[in-house]
């Protein structure tokens, strides 16, 4: 079969592994992102996307910060620091924006997106309602848009650039793609 060939979905199945056991309580937790200016990236993901800032951890000794943002309510965040730590690490899907001191200051600063070559990385995803409804604010709100929803061949689904430019899928669960 040629490569660029349409397998069917049960040959890819045959490749699948059934987990083990010892598996049952991984979670997928946080995908990390470089960030040049910690200011605009809160404020795009917290104002733009409607994240929380879960948790900050700094380490002055590497001079570097972390920032964890996801989608939560509030009130479950702890306001202990201790019990906030172990609650942060046990979100599902969070994001880890992961700021080098200096680097909001220095041009020479910038973040392969894994978009352009070489790609790598390609994006994250979020899921909404309704995306012509999500794209219409985002659009008010001055956000650069990748693709937008009956752009291209895929109609439905939108692609949108956070302030360091990585790009975030904005989908709705019901829309076929």
């Amino acid at each position: 079969m040629a490569a660029s060939e349409e397998v069917p979905f049960p040959d890819y199945l045959s490749h699948c592994g059934e987990p083990d056991k010892s598996c049952k309580d991984f979670i997928m937790q946080q995908t990390m992102m470089r960030v040049k200016d910690p200011m605009k990236s809160l404020d795009f993901y917290t104002r733009i996307l409607g994240m929380r800032l879960l948790n900050r951890l700094d380490f002055p000794e590497m001079k570097f910060s972390l920032y964890f943002l996801g989608y939560e309510n509030a009130e479950d965040i702890p306001t202990d620091k201790d019990e906030r730590h172990s609650w942060t690490f046990s979100r599902k899907a969070t994001i880890e924006l992961t700021h080098n001191w200096g680097s909001e200051t220095d041009p020479n600063v910038t973040y392969h997106n894994g978009n352009t070559d070489p790609r790598g990385f390609g994006h994250i995803g979020i899921s909404v309602p309704d995306v012509y409804k999500a794209c219409e604010r985002f659009e008010a709100l001055g956000v650069e848009f990748v693709k937008k929803p009956d752009g291209g061949k895929m109609k439905g689904l939108a692609f949108i650039k956070d302030p360091d430019g990585y790009w975030i899928e904005v989908l709705s669960p019901g829309n076929k793609i």
